[in-house]
């Protein structure tokens, strides 16, 4: 009696995936919720530079540049780009830190 679907580790019955390849990959790439290519929406609006340093960027180095949602809500993406603001690395850490401190400071971060 050796039936593979019986024994220590039964093997369940399954499931043929009928799409075609080409199909499962566009699925996989459609972007997941609208407006995910905020971040290139934001750079042509805005421009390549810091908006709390005033450092520029190029090409080269635009991935130092990272937007920041100035109400904290990632799914807010309004097309005008009004929640957005270009921060460098470095101001986008400060920019959240400020807020952690003065949640600490402030005890706002007990009542979570």
């Amino acid at each position: 009696m050796k039936d593979p679907q019986y024994g220590r580790y039964p093997k369940g019955k399954r499931k043929g995936n009928t799409k075609p390849v080409d199909e499962i990959l566009r699925e996989l790439k459609k972007p997941s919720f609208p407006y995910s290519d905020y971040r290139e929406r934001s750079l042509k609006i805005h421009g390549l530079i810091c908006a709390k340093c005033g450092r520029e960027f190029d090409d080269k180095n635009r991935d130092q540049l990272t937007v920041h949602h100035k109400d904290g809500n990632h799914l807010n993406n309004p097309p005008n780009g009004s929640n957005w603001e270009n921060l460098c690395i470095y101001c986008h850490d400060d920019e959240h830190t400020r807020e952690l401190l003065g949640n600490y400071l402030t005890g706002r971060d007990k009542e979570r």
